[in-house]
């Protein structure tokens, strides 16, 4: 009984030490796990308080970039989160913390908002970001012109040089008001930070920029970027090259995103700006802008409907009293220059010939000097029109001459004689009355009826008077008739085909 009794003690103690080697076990994982605390805990004070030191004064502005975009807090191929719908149109300016500070105090119940600092309001890496059923989100754009060029005056192609500005809101970039800076100049972090993919869309070509660094990029107090970009485009325009040089020639280019469609991203003109701005010191170049104006692109139009775009039109002009007094004023100087010939004698052919030939030859070498330099088009254009009437007017009054001194040197019919002034009508025989007057009523006339000799009566003396045939006029009065005519045809008929060719053209550009 005694050996039983001790049997059933030690088994006893058996099951003592393993319930305290259980419970020594249990200990020693508390007390590891109670360590692992505090340590995540002073861990985690350790990195709020550099967090705080990092927008601390004295701090650069590289420092803090360096903070904002780890990799564990911002990820550039995320969208920004859209939290801010009112944040639109460009009417807030980037340092006004007026809408962050309503922002902050209207979400702070917000559970899910209980992760952001409470000092800088910048998001921990353990927010959940953007996705695509969170709203669109608004960049605000906005063009300033710097510089306008053509290569010639007959040109479509136009140079445009300009400022893109791109301004959106992008929460994970907001950093402390402690900071000593009123934005973080980002230009070296170009790499790591969100960029909206705007691309050009246009007829023509890019120009390199003459310097390498041609953008800005700015990060302000409460999230704001101000992306600024210089960008030198060569345009093909589109003009009405029918009417040249009275056309006023357009030049399009729009942007929009390549990637993101309408319902991620939306451009719009800043402060709903109707017109580009133009900058102070703006220059052109055989350039002429009359009139600029910026639209949302209409969908019939644009390349692809479901994307947002923003379209810019310019509208240039020629410089016409360029055109006034290096064509046309000559050219009507050289047309009536020829008709000066009409007021010269039939005969003077030396004068009349070298003033036609001249005028031709002059009118010939000014249109194929200025004609050298046009656009080359298969329709009729206006000049065409200028060069082929004006032309036809000076070979009309050398064919005009030609013509008359033909007809002067015509021998004359019977014995007609040419009497300078006479009227070139009627003309009379030698030695007789007038050929083809009228006799009056007591005139004496040689009568036929008085048998075989004839005799002399008044003309109402009932004597049938003898009936003379109408000789034709003298040829040199004929050709000083024709020369009377073009002095009033020729100057009205050109007069007429300017007051047309002006009005019609100027009214249809």
């Amino acid at each position: 009984m005694g050996w039983v009794a001790l049997g059933r003690c030690a088994g006893g103690g058996g099951r003592l030490s393993s319930v305290l080697s259980l419970s020594l076990t249990s200990l020693a994982s508390s007390l590891i796990f109670t360590i692992l605390c505090i340590l995540t805990l002073a861990l985690t004070l350790v990195s709020l308080v550099r967090a705080e030191d990092i927008f601390e004064e004295g701090k650069s502005d590289k420092e803090i970039l360096d903070n904002l975009l780890l990799s564990t807090r911002y990820d550039k191929r995320l969208l920004p989160p859209v939290q801010d719908a009112d944040f639109c149109c460009g009417m807030r300016w980037p340092g006004d913390a007026t809408g962050l500070s309503n922002r902050s105090s209207t979400s702070s119940n917000d559970p899910k908002n209980q992760y952001k600092n409470q000092n800088n309001n910048h998001y921990t890496s353990h927010q959940h970001l953007r996705t695509h059923l969170r709203g669109t989100l608004t960049v605000n754009v906005s063009v300033l012109l710097l510089s306008l060029a053509s290569p010639d005056e007959s040109s479509l192609k136009y140079e445009v040089e300009f400022l893109l500005q791109q301004q959106w809101y992008d929460p994970r970039l907001r950093y402390s008001n402690r900071s000593q800076y009123e934005f973080l100049n980002a230009i070296h972090h170009y790499d790591d930070i969100w960029l909206p993919d705007t691309y050009f869309i246009m007829h023509g070509d890019f120009k390199d920029p003459l310097i390498p660094v041609h953008f800005a990029l700015r990060i302000y107090r409460n999230g704001t970027v101000n992306y600024l970009m210089r960008r030198h485009l060569i345009l093909s325009c589109q003009g009405r090259l029918n009417i040249f040089p009275f056309d006023d020639p357009l030049c399009s280019f729009a942007i929009e995103s390549i990637s993101y469609e309408q319902t991620a991203i939306t451009y719009v003109w800043k402060n709903d700006e109707g017109t580009l701005r133009k900058s102070p010191s703006l220059t052109s170049l055989n350039a002429y802008l009359i009139k600029n104006q910026t639209i949302t692109c209409p969908i019939k139009v644009s390349w692809r409907g479901n994307y947002s775009c923003l379209k810019v039109d310019l509208i240039f002009t020629r410089d016409r009293a360029f055109y006034f007094t290096t064509v046309f004023i000559p050219g009507i100087i050289l047309v009536t220059s020829s008709f000066i010939t009409f007021w010269l004698e039939w005969n003077a052919v030396p004068a009349r010939v070298m003033i036609g030939v001249t005028t031709m030859l002059n009118f010939f070498t000014t249109s194929n000097g200025f004609r050298s330099t046009l656009p080359v088009v298969s329709n009729l254009t206006a000049m065409n029109v200028w060069d082929g009437v004006c032309m036809c007017f000076i070979y009309a009054s050398l064919l005009e001459f030609v013509c008359v001194n033909y007809v002067g040197r015509k021998r004359p019919m019977h014995n007609v004689v040419y009497r300078p002034g006479e009227n070139p009508v009627t003309q009379k025989r030698e030695g007789g009355p007038p050929t083809g007057a009228t006799t009056g009523p007591n005139e004496i006339v040689t009568c036929t009826n008085c048998g075989p000799n004839p005799c002399t009566h008044t003309a109402t003396n009932g004597c049938t008077a003898e009936l003379r045939k109408k000789e034709p006029p003298h040829p040199i009065r004929v050709a000083k008739t024709i020369d009377v005519i073009a002095r009033i045809t020729f100057p009205v008929a050109y007069f007429m085909f300017l007051t047309f060719f002006f009005i019609h053209y100027k009214g249809t550009s």
